[in-house]
């Protein structure tokens, strides 16, 4: 018997990626296919080009796979774009009527490639372990990645759902609900700077958000340059970074999914200390961010609004305690 083989290419360009493929797609090389589209959105891409020249045939479950890929793309504002299919996936596209949906635009060129500069992500038979190179793996499976501030509208709701989820049943309901969620998210996201990562497997398991504070945030009224303010007297650190959500599946891994995604975030964010604002009466958040290394360091006051929070610090790993 004769197995499928598909040969799968990637070349990032920012957020945009080519994806060339050679062979045929059938029921031994769609787990490939769907593996490499899934990994281009989980990467942050935008815009998914997928080059179709030189593959000789697509069956139906092939054409799920990138209909799949295509709704899920579209749920994060990218999109996922065919070029260039054989007569047999265009007339399979037309009979399906998914061509509207799935092919590029007439006359749309497919972005130029250089060999040197692919990256593959496989050339292999279905009995050929999967090996991807160069890309960001971590541990049991799970993912980290960055997404735009655009790219987060599309996710929030399923934010807001991990962390309803996480809270379930606990006294911290009250103050993680899927509202103030949504809210903190909202005002976070308007604020220079700032950054949203989420951990994934083949589902989303954690999140993070927030943005950077420096002394040129002292000349600000209100909140912001209050925040700066009390901070520095109380750590003598005048840049941080605050971390307006921390969340994560619960189940076994969930402190060290927790723990991966804030100390990437306040390298994202070029910062060497995290800083939280917890209501003082959220004493499962507290614990919480003790268990993932925070320290309490009291109630700070001054800041608007009605009661004055906790505020929690935590020093990034492997970075110089000195902010100043």
């Amino acid at each position: 018997m004769v197995l499928s083989r598909l040969d799968i290419h990637r070349q990032n360009r920012g957020e945009r990626t080519l994806v060339t493929l050679a062979g045929d797609i059938g029921p031994a090389t769609t787990p490939l296919l769907r593996a490499a589209l899934e990994q281009c959105l989980l990467d942050g891409v935008t815009v998914i080009d997928v080059d179709l020249t030189t593959v000789g045939s697509c069956d139906a479950r092939g054409l799920d796979i990138f209909l799949s890929a295509s709704r899920r793309a579209g749920r994060v504002h990218a999109s996922l774009l065919l070029h260039h299919p054989c007569a047999q996936i265009t007339q399979l596209l037309a009979v399906t009527g998914s061509a509207s949906r799935l092919l590029a635009a007439p006359g749309g060129s497919v972005p130029v490639t250089g060999l040197g500069d692919l990256t593959s992500t496989g050339t292999r038979a279905p009995e050929e372990p999967a090996h991807r190179s160069g890309q960001p793996a971590l541990k049991d499976g799970i993912r980290i990645r960055r997404l735009t501030r655009w790219q987060a509208e599309g996710v929030r709701e399923d934010i807001a759902d991990l962390a309803a989820e996480s809270v379930v049943g606990t006294l911290g309901e009250a103050y993680h609900n899927r509202g103030n969620v949504l809210r903190r998210l909202a005002v976070s996201a308007h604020h220079p700077g700032f950054a949203l990562l989420l951990a994934e497997t083949t589902v989303l398991v954690g999140c993070t958000f927030g943005f950077p504070v420096g002394p040129d945030s002292s000349g600000r009224r209100g909140f912001e340059g209050t925040l700066q303010e009390s901070v520095q007297r109380l750590t003598s650190h005048a840049r941080f970074a605050v971390l307006t959500q921390v969340v994560a599946h619960p189940h076994a891994q969930h402190r060290d999914i927790a723990r991966r995604l804030q100390q990437r975030l306040l390298t994202v964010l070029h910062s060497s200390l995290g800083v939280a604002l917890l209501d003082p009466a959220d004493r499962a958040g507290q614990a919480a961010f003790s268990n993932w290394g925070w320290q309490n360091m009291g109630e700070i006051v001054g800041l608007p609004g009605p009661v004055a929070p906790c505020v929690l610090i935590l020093l990034a790993e492997g970075l110089s305690p000195e902010g100043r």
